[in-house]
């Protein structure tokens, strides 16, 4: 019997177990999932939880909901990935050998890596909120909070999900509003870019909707530090940005055990071909999602899109094929500008986003690079897919390439 091991069960993780006991099979090959944590939570969600939209209860499931029958689901942590053995080592003291190995760790904030970020105004009036934890201190916080200087902060990149930092920004400026405060809270958006985003026109559009909605933008700003006696952080530059409330996006690093385990670059990412999804460093191993170095967004829809091009390169390794599935690097990106509209963008690693219809030529039905009512409902559509679709491995109408048949070229 021979094995794959797929570690992680996160939104890749899971995907990949479904897909490949689907396509594997039973009788030759046994799959394993090892993960830490049992509860799985809707990531997206997590912006929504400060504004008081959702709860806990509504972003989390059980793992184990998500993981086919015919897989085995091991919840430990694991100590150590011996690539040349074939072998991981768990904390617990076991062992299991694998001849394929699937690498879906994700990413995680690191506060600890910026001076001064996680020191004594911690959830006090800093918070983050790409932790459960985080989002709810947030929220309780903000119930109360009577204004000020409201401060988000991107510490570098790249971060999961990049727009949602800009989300934040503009559901603050609805969630004031509404709350009949908005003169009272100062917004400023602070990021080491050079604009709003990484891709041009994609950058000016979001740009201009923060100017618009009187969203202070503060750019190439790579935070140092953040002194929390006077309540301020300051790059390198020596450049200084006030707050009361900071709103930060801390660095962002794999596991731990990436880099412990020499599979890894600096900052605990797998190398990996960007394109075959393979470790360059050792040919049964295999990555998907955030896990990654490869240079598209670290997002759900990446991960999706990945899947199928990863499955069909790991059944041709195992007949002793060439790898000739590729990823272009596609991701797109439902963006919450806040008042019921949203915007779509859709990109690879060499076309930006570029306006038209999704996924659909002439009907979309939702409109690329323009705010519409139909893209926020794309939007909180999306919880229901995730669950139902897109964590079981089932197909969407949508390509895994960027595909250009509704874009508009200019």
């Amino acid at each position: 019997m021979k094995k794959l091991l797929i570690l992680g069960a996160g939104t890749a993780g899971s995907i990949m177990s479904n897909k490949m006991r689907k396509c594997l099979s039973k009788n030759e090959w046994s799959i394993t999932v090892v993960e830490r944590e049992m509860k799985h939570y809707y990531q997206p969600g997590f912006l929504f939880i400060p504004f008081g939209y959702y709860r806990k209860k509504d972003i989390v499931k059980p793992e184990s909901k998500f993981i086919p029958k015919g897989v085995d689901l091991v919840n430990a942590e694991i100590e150590n990935i011996d690539s040349a053995q074939n072998r991981v080592t768990l904390k617990n003291g076991t062992s299991i050998i694998y001849d394929i190995l699937i690498i879906a760790t994700g990413t995680r904030i690191s506060p600890e890596d910026t001076p001064g970020l996680k020191g004594e105004l911690w959830q006090k009036s800093i918070f983050d909120f790409y932790t459960i934890e985080g989002a709810e201190a947030l929220a309780k916080y903000f119930k109360t909070w009577q204004g000020g200087n409201l401060v988000i902060n991107i510490a570098d990149n790249p971060i999961k999900c990049p727009v949602a930092p800009l989300e934040f920004a503009f559901y603050s400026d609805e969630f004031f509003s509404a709350k009949g405060m908005r003169d009272k809270v100062n917004i400023t958006y602070v990021t080491p870019l050079s604009g709003a985003f990484t891709k041009p026109k994609a950058s000016k559009m979001l740009g201009s909707l923060l100017e618009q909605k009187n969203i202070n933008l503060v750019s190439d700003f790579f935070i140092g530090e953040v002194d929390n006696t006077n309540k301020k952080i300051l790059d390198f530059g020596g450049r200084e940005v006030p707050f009361d409330c900071l709103v930060t996006i801390p660095l962002h690093v794999g596991d731990t055990v990436i880099s412990k385990s020499g599979l890894g670059d600096e900052f605990g990412f797998v190398k990996a071909d960007k394109q075959t999804l393979q470790s360059v460093i050792s040919k049964n191993v295999f990555v998907i999602g955030d896990a990654g170095n490869y240079p598209s967004s670290k997002a759900g829809s990446v991960a999706h899109f990945q899947a199928d091009i990863l499955v069909h390169n790991i059944l041709s390794f195992i007949n002793d094929k060439p790898l000739t599935a590729t990823f272009d690097g596609h991701s797109n990106c439902y963006i919450e500008t806040g008042h019921g509209k949203g915007i779509l963008i859709d990109f690879n690693y060499t076309t930006e986003p570029l306006p038209g219809v999704y996924p659909m030529p002439l009907v979309g039905p939702f409109a690329l690079l323009k705010e519409t009512r139909l893209n926020h409902l794309g939007k909180l559509l999306f919880k229901w897919i995730y669950w139902n679709i897109l964590l079981k491995g089932r197909r969407l109408p949508v390509t895994d390439y960027m595909s250009m048949t509704g874009k508009i070229q200019n």
